[in-house]
């Protein structure tokens, strides 16, 4: 059973690492363009604030991909408080106001080693672009 639920936090886990991996290189594809020249302070405030939307973004379909596993096998009963708690436990939050049942706790585990990852991802991808900016507009 336990190595059933490490397949399935697994399989979950890679998922969100593609997920993630198209999204940041579609807005490095875009960036690209939009990066270089651009010199006034905001138009470079509303690229860095549209990145974080987008990363963002990326963070809430992963949060959802978990959410539907606890809803479609019954450990959560219901689509709302599933977003919440993978909300919080992707996030490392842990309210601990809604818990899974024993055997799906691994995977609450995996869901937060998860959104660990992809943070520190996204937190790196961020910090990469204020580099691309600052160097492609010969600022240091």
């Amino acid at each position: 059973m336990m190595i059933a639920r490490l397949f399935v936090g697994f399989s979950l886990m890679a998922l969100c690492v593609v997920i993630h991996a198209v999204g940041v290189t579609a807005a490095l594809r875009w960036l690209r363009q939009r990066v270089a020249g651009m010199g006034s302070f905001w138009p470079a405030i509303r690229l860095l604030v549209g990145v974080a939307i987008w990363v963002v973004l990326l963070h809430l379909v992963e949060i959802a991909a978990w959410a539907v596993l606890y809803t479609s096998n019954g450990a959560i009963a219901d689509l709302p408080s599933a977003l919440y708690f993978s909300a919080v436990t992707y996030t490392t939050t842990g309210y601990g106001d809604i818990v899974l049942p024993p055997p799906w706790r691994l995977d609450g585990g995996m869901e937060a080693l998860t959104g660990i990852l992809l943070c520190g991802w996204s937190t790196g991808f961020f910090f990469a672009v204020v580099s691309r900016f600052h160097d492609a507009n010969g600022r240091s």
